[in-house]
C-alpha cells in the first residue's frame, strides 16, 4: 500500500478529503463496529475472519486519534484507500430507504454514515 512521498500540500489534501469522507467520530466509529450489523457485511476473502472493511474501520479509528505529525506514508495510503472506498461505494447508493441496508452497513465500516 505504499504511496510514495507525499509532499506537504498532498498530506494536507489527504488529510481534507479523509476528514470530509470520514463523518464518524473514533467514538461512534468503535461502537458501531462492535455492533452485529456491524460485522454482518463485508468481503473476508472466504475465511470467516473479519471483513476487509471490519478491519479498515478499526484502523480509521486509530487514524482519527492520531496528530498530522505522527501520521506517517502508510497511514496516507490508508487514509487514500479509505477515500476512494467511500467516494466509489457512495456512486452506488440503491433507490429507497437505506437506513437497515448492507451498503450503509459496509460503509459505515470504513467510517461514513450516509444518513448524516
Amino acid at each position: 500500500m505504499a504511496t510514495g512521498k507525499l509532499d506537504d500540500d498532498a498530506k494536507r489534501d489527504v488529510r481534507t478529503e479523509f476528514g470530509e469522507a470520514v463523518n464518524m467520530t473514533a467514538n461512534q466509529l468503535e461502537k458501531w463496529l462492535d455492533t452485529d450489523e456491524s460485522r454482518s457485511v463485508g468481503d473476508t476473502g472466504g475465511s470467516g475472519s473479519e471483513s476487509t472493511g471490519h478491519e479498515m474501520g478499526r484502523h480509521i479509528v486509530e487514524l482519527r486519534d492520531k496528530k498530522a505529525g505522527d501520521l506517517d506514508d502508510y497511514d496516507y495510503a490508508r487514509m487514500r484507500k479509505v477515500v476512494g472506498y467511500v467516494h466509489r461505494h457512495l456512486a452506488q447508493r440503491p433507490t429507497g430507504d437505506v437506513t437497515e441496508t448492507k451498503w450503509r452497513y459496509s460503509l459505515m465500516n470504513w467510517g461514513h454514515d450516509p444518513l448524516k
